[in-house]
């Protein structure tokens, strides 16, 4: 695979660290890590973080390069708050994803992530244009030769979001989440309008389960996406997680709705 500029700024904490005769648990103490976190941050295991990357430039004195690689990043097309969960998402063997409001980012056609990202009005064009580009990127882990597991559960209110200057680009999107439901490697899961209210309606979550078998998990909301591995809050959408997957329909009932909706389009 390609190598991204996460990779490029975990290649380079590494080198530098090695360069300054520094162990793992030299390092750690110095900027307040454990040495199996800089081992699992090194490795890709767990998403670096600003503040990590920061005292590592200052420890290192590395002349602020891991700083200047992240700000590369976020010219990539995605903020510097987000840039963690995506590490996460990269080097996850198995994803679940839970969105009430919108298509999962990694199941979106072009039209559709198009249109989302500018109802921010506050991006200019080539802004949009870069993040569209960041966030077809990211639907790359979907067709690598062993890509991980996705679980989607989305709610069926996002699929009547259509009005007539949708009607078309939501039509191509229901097909494409049917064809990307019928890969081996994803599931996709509709939560029925007939359910009501949930729990789930509190906001979307994802989670991320590395090779080692540890998760990781995100709350995006309007301003932020920081991924945790903190026990309870892990414990506590693990569990929410059962909660909406037992709402929704099986794979096979949800394949059925989206054809039904696609042949019923006006």
């Amino acid at each position: 695979m390609e190598q991204t500029t996460a990779d490029l700024i975990r290649s380079q904490l590494r080198r530098l660290r090695v360069t300054a005769g520094l162990s793992q648990e030299e390092f750690g103490k110095l900027v307040h890590y454990s040495a199996s976190m800089v081992s699992a941050v090194e490795t890709g295991a767990r998403p670096y973080d600003r503040q990590l990357l920061a005292r590592a430039d200052e420890v290192l004195t590395s002349g602020g390069l891991l700083g200047s690689l992240l700000r590369i990043a976020e010219r990539e097309g995605q903020p510097s708050w987000f840039l963690p969960w995506l590490d996460a998402e990269r080097q996850a063997r198995q994803l679940r994803v839970f969105q009430p409001t919108l298509v999962p980012a990694l199941l979106q056609t072009e039209g559709y992530a198009r249109a989302v990202i500018r109802c921010d009005d506050l991006l200019s064009d080539d802004e949009v244009e870069q993040r569209v580009a960041a966030r077809l990127d990211r639907q790359a882990i979907l067709d690598q030769p062993d890509p991980p597991q996705l679980v989607a559960v989305v709610d069926e209110a996002i699929l009547h979001r259509r009005d007539e200057r949708f009607r078309t680009l939501m039509g191509h999107q229901i097909e494409h989440l049917i064809a990307c439901a019928e890969r081996p490697s994803v599931s996709v899961h509709v939560v029925p309008l007939s359910v009501g209210l949930h729990i789930g309606l509190s906001g979307p979550f994802s989670l991320a389960r590395d090779a080692d078998g540890g998760w990781v998990a995100s709350q995006e909301t309007q301003l932020t996406a920081a991924p945790t591995d903190n026990e309870a809050n892990l414990a506590t959408l693990l569990a929410r997680w059962e909660t909406v997957r037992n709402e929704a329909l099986s794979r096979q009932q949800s394949i059925a709705l989206l054809n039904e909706m696609v042949k019923s389009w006006p």
